[in-house]
């Protein structure tokens, strides 16, 4: 199987990381499926890449398994295989004490964040078991949140914490099936979730403080090494953050 023939699906693929990622792996040669709720954006994307017939966008909703379902039937239907799954689709809850947050808005998160996640990764077994060559890479979107919070972040900071464990337990029962899984920590790229961090955000100490930066490009590049990975190796977790913002030492 060449380089070209593979194919990757990657979740909330209109804008920020997951746009990144996308053009990244059609840059390298990838052929990609750029899922997300609205289908104009997903269609920008692929306009911006100019690749034509390596892209298709399916309108998808992680939250919803009929969704899903839909998603990797197309995608198989189209380019007849899945050989990585991006799993980044994620949404984040108002910035409030945790004893103010809206019970809609805790669920939504988990919704998408955690059982969109849950979801995406079960169709990917379903697709990748089946398929000839078996087997396949999964990459999770954790953030850094997955191991250290933010002020009024609970939501959030919960449903990344749990894809830790997702990870983990995916990684242990892909093993048979050829199926590599690993996970991705993100730390402040620049995209329109995270504009607010040049603006200043709530510290741990209370203070209000400005924290820099990344191209979220470079995100798109760390995605792209761990999908071209043969799959007899896997990163399972690889940390990419803006270097001077306050992670290390946090709190």
């Amino acid at each position: 199987m060449t380089q070209a023939s593979k194919t990757a699906i990657v979740t909330g693929a209109g804008s920020g990381v997951g746009k990144a990622a996308a053009l990244a792996l059609l840059g390298g040669g990838w052929q990609v499926v750029l899922a997300g709720r609205r289908p104009e954006p997903l269609r920008e994307v692929i306009a911006e890449a100019g690749v034509g017939a390596a892209a298709l966008a399916v309108p998808t909703d992680v939250a919803d398994a009929a969704s899903v379902a839909a998603l990797f039937d197309t995608t198989v239907k189209h380019f007849g295989r899945v050989d990585l799954l991006f799993n980044n689709a994620g949404v984040n809850a108002p910035g409030v004490p945790l004893e103010d947050l809206a019970l809609a808005d805790w669920k939504n998160v988990v919704d998408i964040n955690l059982t969109g996640m849950f979801l995406c990764i079960q169709a990917a077994f379903r697709t990748m078991k089946a398929q000839t060559p078996k087997g396949g890479r999964i990459i999770n979107n954790g953030s850094i949140s997955a191991t250290t919070p933010r002020p009024n972040s609970i939501a959030y900071t919960a449903t990344k914490h749990a894809v830790l464990g997702l990870t983990k337990t995916a990684a242990l029962d892909g093993r048979k099936h050829d199926i590599a899984v690993g996970q991705i920590d993100i730390g402040n790229a620049a995209t329109e979730m995270a504009a607010r961090m040049a603006k200043g955000v709530i510290q741990a100490n209370g203070e209000i403080a400005v924290e820099p930066l990344m191209d979220v490009n470079i995100v798109g590049q760390s995605v792209l090494y761990m999908a071209n990975l043969p799959l007899e190796a896997n990163v399972m977790f690889h940390t990419v953050m803006a270097t001077k913002m306050p992670f290390a030492g946090r709190g």
